[in-house]
């Protein structure tokens, strides 16, 4: 294998403010200036992925506007092939709002603009013409159902390693389980789509029915995997680091994991360095740590 890695996900401009605290419902509560950054879970996870090592392909939709631009312009910078990136003349490119407290955690409201665009045709396409030349797909959910679904039952069809992060989470996702993607929910996804509020019980239920493995994702707990033959949950913890910011942790974590694993990693060893990418990334301001494969691997190493 060599680390020739398709991403199918969504493009999106942050608006990032940040916050004494994070507001409950209906209040307001005053923040710094604004900051404006690149993101979209997909082309966070694309361009980790790229950092790290990998030879990235992103699949998705911007607009034909100047924030769609300059998403598909970053993607670039940093070495992802955006050629499969449409540019769509009908709607805007996708816009999250972030606020974010001094302790990193949080709040992210989406418009998803151009990304609701993306067709299960696009994707197909973006597979056939990468036939024979892809080892392993990444798959974000900011992007429309039958997109979601051509991905991972194409990556199904070729026999390819296939990680599908239900972010958001919802029910038309277990849908999938038929084409056994590996599934990277974190603690809160992985109790939507189980039913199950501990995290282990959560990740059995989810490898019941996909019959893959499962890795869940818990923040500063780290990670743990299950899987199909009903061993013991794995779990991988995160080294202690001083948190900066949260935002974009999960897509680190799951472009280094989609990383490894087009490099030809074994699972488990892909997980502890996903898991060390993320710790890295929560260091930095913004949903694109600058992550470096000696960072990762000097955390890793501990």
């Amino acid at each position: 294998m060599t680390g020739r890695l398709l991403v199918v996900g969504s493009l999106n401009h942050d608006l990032v403010v940040a916050v004494e605290r994070l507001p409950g419902a209906g209040e307001t509560v005053l923040g710094a200036e604004l900051v404006e950054r690149d993101g979209g879970k997909g082309a966070n996870a694309a361009a980790a992925a790229a950092r790290l090592g990998a030879a990235v392909a992103m699949v998705g939709a911007t607009g034909a506007d100047a924030r769609g631009d300059g998403a598909r312009r970053a993607l670039a910078d940093v070495g992802v092939d955006v050629a499969h990136v449409e540019r769509l003349e009908d709607r805007p490119t996708g816009v999250a709002v972030v606020a974010v407290d001094p302790d990193g955690e949080n709040q992210i409201v989406v418009a998803p603009g151009a990304n609701a665009g993306l067709t299960a045709a696009a994707v197909e396409r973006a597979l056939d013409a990468r036939a024979g030349a892809v080892d392993a797909l990444l798959v974000s959910c900011e992007v429309p159902d039958e997109a979601v679904a051509a991905a991972v039952r194409g990556a199904h069809a070729r026999g390819l390693r296939c990680v599908l992060n239900p972010a958001p989470a919802r029910a038309s996702l277990l849908a999938l389980a038929r084409w056994a993607p590996l599934l990277t929910p974190n603690r809160t996804e992985a109790a939507r789509l189980s039913g199950e509020e501990e995290p282990e019980a959560a990740a059995a239920a989810l490898v019941a029915r996909t019959g893959a493995p499962v890795v869940v994702t818990l923040g500063a707990g780290g990670a743990l995997l299950a899987v199909p033959d009903g061993g013991p949950v794995t779990r991988f913890p995160a080294r202690a680091v001083a948190v900066r910011d949260t935002t974009g942790a999960g897509d680190a974590f799951n472009g280094a994991l989609g990383a490894r694993l087009a490099l030809g990693d074994e699972l488990d060893a892909a997980v502890a360095y996903a898991v060390a990418a993320a710790s890295c990334a929560v260091t930095t301001p913004g949903a694109r740590a600058p992550l470096t494969p000696e960072r990762v691997e000097a955390t890793l190493q501990g």
